[in-house]
């Protein structure tokens, strides 16, 4: 009798409770926004705060997502007016408008030093008992690299399930892929008012299955069970395997072919994800922009936070926007991330001009060979047309280029999609020449027609060439697969560096993974180019972007979560930081692919990840929770700003912490370029011994060139009783006589090393001068 009184009492005031949402203006554009409120605010007459939120903010049918976990609030399709009447309701926390996200787009395990009868994929069983939920395009659940042949029963901590839809049962899921969801309702709503949307000719399914490829592609690399005779059209033949081969999968697909990801289906997906029980987050996605958001106002950082207060570890891609500095995108010090770097294995293409010279250059086109005939050469950029320099859709003269090798400028339009153009023409083959901004970085294409990718120094002297000479010939000799490249490692010139926009107090990227010519699964949608017209289809697929070096790490996380268990996800990041690899594979520095210069923690970072030395990494820094609120106190947030990240109310200290005291397992020290004379900074860090239990740690320095760094204790002892230690590090320059290189920095490091060369822990130490606003 009670619950129906509440039931009528309820329906009382639902329709006569006077709504803030007004009626709808035929001039008014609407549009989704996502709404943090206070959960504590909802009237206890209301049974759920879905029943409130429908209530009191927006009708029902305008309601897209709730969120309950890693975030409070709801997503709803509205008008500017009525969010912004609705952004004055005491309840609210925050209004912010649905963003447009983009993807950062199997010798790999091997190269993150991963060997297969010791070290961490034995200690961790290869993962199998962790599950990694990826945030990315869906999965092709057939392909070989999915298979859940001698797995054994799917961890019982799991609560997710198996969405079906289109293509796509129950049945596609098993005991690797345990778990697979869709998220659409944001992508829905933006095309329903005119924003991108999937077309009639596009092929793509309202499920999780993946018609884009980016999805597949991810999970194989972050999981993928081994699979022998793998390739793409011959190119890296070997075994496929990912990093954590053992671990199960959970796939939350958010991003929609050729229309992108929207922030409030992502938030969503998160939110399911923690729901789910999932261990590691995988997110290769981030701003399409360039411009980073405050904490407070960007879904991946607000959702990832959720998930790394519940212990889950979260890794997302730095970002594809190099060689530029200050380009690193996802920079919440809670998330790990993920730069790219390049391997040790290269594809190889020789350009011969009719001159006898030859340049190298890149290519993974598997078609008819030329076969070393001479073909004439021609650059329709000559004729001054930025269109046609760039092979840009319908920009070139069949009469021109019939019959002809063209180069083709890299930029504004898909590599692949350039070589289709010249192909449409007549042209028998391309050469893609790098600009200034790509520099000397190449990655491998499968192109459809004879094509080569060459650097921006080798692409001048090729024009060169061709403005020189009556009547300019060149072929193209493909050379298939190479192992053994050195130097290797190299930071991939797309990579997103630092400076870190956001916040100069924490170093972003965290550090580099594989993330140049990677070989994984693919979907059976589309054909390896990602071009509509590509009718050929391939169960693997070879792809360059930070997008695949973040499952690398998110793999790696889930080894030493298994390996681990009781470990933070800040002290997962920790041990791959302070293992990380700065020397390449000739024991040199590591090398910056944009200009052939020694590379920097701008762009790699604390280095490489180096998974055999991860798994026993001594010393680690580990970051509470508290930690993490401290330093939103000291970056200057408010108090509703800052909870709207944590959802709980922050209790900030009195005295406001200093943001640069976040036990971060690097250390970025800005001083203003205004002042005059000495100027210092102290660092406070604690570290947390992981390793034999009695142990004595000593710091070695390398201070920056002008800069004075001091290490207080310079002994670390720990015993049974003593686990935790801390130090200061004070920081010392002038900034009148300072001399930073081209980035705007100068770079160190400090390093605690046991004295038996088993443990060294190094920290990068970034120091740079900022112009006060």
């Amino acid at each position: 009798m009670a619950s129906k009184i509440l039931l009528f009492l309820f329906s009382i005031f639902l329709y006569s409770f006077p709504r803030l949402i007004l009626s709808l203006s035929a001039d008014q554009t609407v549009q989704t926004f996502i709404i943090r409120v206070n959960s504590q605010s909802k009237p206890s007459i209301f049974p759920t705060h879905y029943h409130w939120y429908a209530s009191e903010f927006a009708d029902p049918p305008r309601i897209l997502h709730t969120y309950d976990t890693v975030f409070h609030g709801f997503s709803a399709t509205l008008t500017k007016n009525e969010a912004d009447t609705i952004g004055k309701n005491p309840s609210v926390l925050a209004v912010f408008k649905d963003r447009r996200r983009e993807l950062h787009t199997t010798r790999s395990p091997q190269f993150l030093g991963l060997r297969n009868q010791r070290g961490l994929w034995s200690d961790s069983d290869y993962g199998s008992d962790v599950i990694i939920g990826l945030l990315d395009t869906g999965i092709w659940p057939e392909r070989r690299s999915f298979s859940d042949k001698n797995l054994g029963p799917v961890p019982s901590r799991w609560k997710g399930a198996c969405q079906a839809g289109e293509k796509f049962t129950v049945l596609n899921c098993n005991r690797k892929l345990i778990g697979a969801k869709f998220f659409s309702k944001g992508h829905d709503a933006s095309a329903s008012v005119g924003g991108p949307m999937v077309s009639n000719d596009t092929v793509e399914y309202r499920s999780p299955r993946d018609a884009d490829g980016h999805g597949t592609h991810t999970a194989s690399t972050a999981a993928g069970r081994y699979v022998f005779q793998a390739n793409m059209s011959g190119y890296a033949s070997g075994i496929a395997k990912g990093v954590a081969p053992k671990a199960r999968l959970a796939v939350y697909k958010v991003c929609w072919k050729n229309s992108g990801c929207f922030d409030s289906d992502i938030l969503s997906a998160f939110d399911t994800a923690v729901k789910d029980g999932v261990d590691v987050i995988s997110i290769s996605i981030g701003g399409s922009d360039g411009v980073s958001s405050p904490y407070y106002l960007d879904p991946i950082a607000i959702g990832s936070y959720g998930a790394v207060s519940r212990g889950i570890f979260v890794s997302s891609s730095a970002g594809n926007g190099g060689p530029d500095v200050m380009t690193v995108t996802n920079l919440a010090p809670w998330l790990t991330t993920v730069g790219a770097g390049t391997i040790d294995r290269n594809f190889p293409a020789i350009i011969k001009l009719g001159n006898g010279k030859q340049f190298s250059g890149v290519s993974l086109y598997a078609g008819a060979p030329i076969g070393g005939k001479m073909y004439p050469l021609v650059y329709p950029g000559k004729s001054g047309v930025l269109a046609a320099s760039l092979c840009m859709e319908n920009s070139l003269d069949p009469n021109a280029v019939r019959g002809k090798i063209v180069i083709c400028d890299r930029g504004s339009s898909a590599r692949v999609a350039k070589g289709l153009e010249v192909k449409k023409a007549g042209g028998v083959g391309m050469i893609l020449a790098n600009g200034m901004t790509a520099g000397e970085g190449l990655v491998g294409d499968a192109h459809i027609l004879p094509a080569c990718a060459i650097g921006v120094n080798e692409g001048d002297l090729v024009k060169k060439y061709l403005s020189t000479t009556p009547n300019p010939t060149a072929t193209i000799d493909f050379q298939g697969t190479l192992l053994g490249i050195k130097p290797a490692p190299i930071v991939a010139s797309f990579s997103g560096r630092g400076l870190n926009g956001l916040d100069p107090n924490i170093l972003k990227p965290d550090l580099i993974a594989p993330g140049v010519n990677i070989l994984a699964a693919w979907t059976d949608a589309i054909g390896p180019t990602g071009l509509d017209s590509d009718t050929r289809r391939t169960e693997f697929n070879i792809l360059s972007g930070t997008s695949m070096a973040c499952p690398h790490v998110s793999g790696a996380a889930a080894l030493l979560k298994s390996a681990h268990r009781n470990w933070s996800p800040a002290m997962i990041r920790s041990a791959m930081m302070t293992t990380a690899n700065v020397l390449d594979n000739r024991n040199q520095p590591m090398m910056d692919e944009a200009n052939g210069k020694q590379s920097t923690p701008y762009g790699f970072g604390a280095g490489h990840v180096n998974l055999g030395q991860a798994m026993d990494p001594g010393l680690v820094y580990d970051i509470t929770n508290e930690d993490y609120v401290n330093f939103l106190c000291g970056v200057g947030y408010g108090l509703k700003e800052i909870q709207v990240i944590t959802k709980s109310v922050p209790n900030c200290p009195r005295k406001k912490p200093l943001a640069e005291n976040l036990n971060y397992p690097s250390i970025a020290a800005w001083f203003s370029s205004a002042k005059v004379g000495a100027i210092s900074k102290n660092f406070l860090r604690t570290v947390t011994n992981v390793g034999e239990v009695n142990a004595i740690y000593t710091v070695k320095v390398e201070s920056p060139k002008g800069v004075t760094v001091v290490v207080k204790p310079t002994k670390l002892a720990f015993t049974a009783a003593v686990k935790k230690l801390s130090y200061v590090v004070t920081v010392t320059t002038d900034s009148k006589s300072l001399t930073l290189d081209d980035s705007g920095a100068v770079f160190g490091s400090i390093s605690w090393s046991d004295g038996v060369g088993k443990h060294v822990v190094r920290s990068p130490i970034v120091v740079t001068l900022l112009t006060p606003l």
